[in-house]
């Protein structure tokens, strides 16, 4: 709910800053609608880039594997995203 939650509030504050209105002593619901479309901006920007991190976090793991008929060294690479070897 990271990027919907961001779009929502984008959204909402939006409703009370152009399409409500309703006065209060003391409070502004304009002022409230602004402060909810910065927060829901600051929110969807901060899901994008966690996103983005997320993804390039898993690196590639390389097994090294010596042979004992042979003594050779066999290297094993495997990546998390491919499919089993049978």
């Amino acid at each position: 709910m990271t990027i919907a939650g961001g779009i929502i509030l984008i959204m909402l504050g939006a409703i009370l800053t152009w399409a409500v209105e309703f006065d209060i002593a003391g409070f502004d619901v304009n002022v409230v609608g602004v402060i909810l479309m910065l927060g829901g901006l600051v929110w969807l920007l901060f899901a994008i880039y966690r996103f983005s991190v997320a993804r390039r976090a898993v690196a590639p793991t390389t097994t090294v594997i010596e042979d004992p008929v042979t003594h050779r060294r066999v290297y094993e690479e495997r990546h998390y995203d491919d499919p089993p070897v049978v």
